[in-house]
């Protein structure tokens, strides 16, 4: 941590330095602790700096006192999205820095919209984040006007990405030509979701694995797996199905790098009551159903990260208008996320939520052990 202050203070402070009297890095401190310790907006987060201003000044400044919730929002809309960004991926690197090479890793894209982050008849802004499914860590976004929008936004945001050698997952919106050239020009594998909005594509993929005969021979090929798992009260069976036979398709010299096709099919039991779902995909990936059932399932991993956006940091409350301020937020809530998960706070298996309120009855304590001051 101590390494990770002395990053902040290389932010460029875009304000009149003799009207300063905060310094940024005391305010990025206070909002990253708060946040942490169960504040959700301005207010909050000023109010735990003030209660807990003399134990902050053992690492921050504060020769000013604490700094208002109104000046705090303020200079949070003056901080650089990108910036910010890259001051996240520094705590990750520090991270990692001792461990070796691992596995491919699953980078996963998907869109979520800040639903009150508007104004009047103005529009919210929706975000494209890219998430690592291995380090439970935001790697990039890119703010846009809506969701429609994504298709032009994710080549940017692979633009600014280091994803040589892992694999991309993105949902059917993002299954775009353009797209799968642009992972495969920055040397990375793609798992990208066809639904009925391919047309054809969709169609024929569907009534290639429904063909019994065929998933047979996949099965005796070897690219097959079956799971089955037991949770919430119902029990969930999965099929994987991969095969390299493309020959076939008309499109697929239009995909650049495409390898195989893929199917998952999913069956639930509750209650005794069986429902089924089926999901197709285009891959880069050659035959290999384990690394390409690991890339499907682990797509849910930026689902639960929007999911825990919304309900353990109460996203869709917050009613900031201001879009920079927003998209500093969003990324202070992934940053704190990742921290929570590497978090054990009592001997009970505890939600982020729970956590997080754990941390507000005595936060600089658990604060102090966890980012290891």
């Amino acid at each position: 941590m101590e390494e990770l202050l002395q990053w902040m203070e290389y932010i460029e402070d875009v304000r009149q330095e003799r009207k300063v009297r905060h310094l940024l890095k005391d305010i990025l401190v206070i909002v990253l602790f708060a946040t942490l310790a169960n504040a959700d907006d301005w207010v909050e987060i000023a109010l735990f700096g003030q209660i807990y201003q003399n134990y902050l000044r053992k690492y921050i400044e504060l020769k000013n006192g604490p700094p208002s919730h109104d000046t705090i929002r303020r200079v949070m809309g003056m901080i650089s999205p990108d910036i910010l960004q890259q001051l996240y991926g520094k705590w990750q690197e520090l991270l990692n820095r001792e461990e070796g090479k691992t596995l491919k890793k699953i980078i996963c894209i998907d869109g979520k919209t800040m639903r009150s982050n508007k104004q009047g008849n103005g529009k919210p802004s929706h975000i494209v984040s890219a998430w690592s499914r291995e380090d439970g860590f935001g790697i990039g976004q890119k703010a846009v006007d809506e969701k429609s929008n994504e298709i032009t936004a994710i080549p940017e945001l692979l633009e600014k990405l280091q994803v040589k050698g892992q694999i991309i997952t993105i949902d059917a919106m993002g299954t775009q030509m353009a797209i799968a050239e642009k992972i495969r020009e920055k040397r990375a594998d793609y798992v990208l979701a066809l639904k009925g909005n391919q047309g054809m594509l969709y169609g024929e993929v569907k009534e290639y694995f429904a063909d019994e005969e065929l998933r047979k021979k996949i099965e005796s090929a070897g690219n097959y797996k079956k799971t089955k798992e037991k949770a919430h009260g119902q029990i969930e069976t999965r099929e994987y199905y991969q095969t390299e036979d493309i020959r076939w398709m008309p499109q697929k010299n239009d995909w650049k790098g495409l390898k195989s096709i893929a199917m998952e099919r999913k069956r639930i039991e509750k209650n005794g009551k069986k429902t089924e779902e089926y999901r197709y995909y285009i891959s880069s990936l050659k035959g290999d159903i384990e690394t390409l059932s690991r890339a499907v399932r682990g797509h849910w991993s930026i689902e639960s990260m929007h999911w825990h956006l919304d309900v353990t940091f109460r996203e869709d409350a917050n009613a900031t208008i201001d879009k920079v301020s927003a998209q500093n937020l969003n990324i202070i809530r992934k940053w704190s996320l990742s921290i929570l998960k590497m978090m054990e706070l009592t001997k009970k298996n505890l939600s982020m939520k729970k956590k997080r309120f754990v941390i507000s009855l005595l936060p600089i304590k658990y604060l102090e052990e966890v980012l290891e001051f």
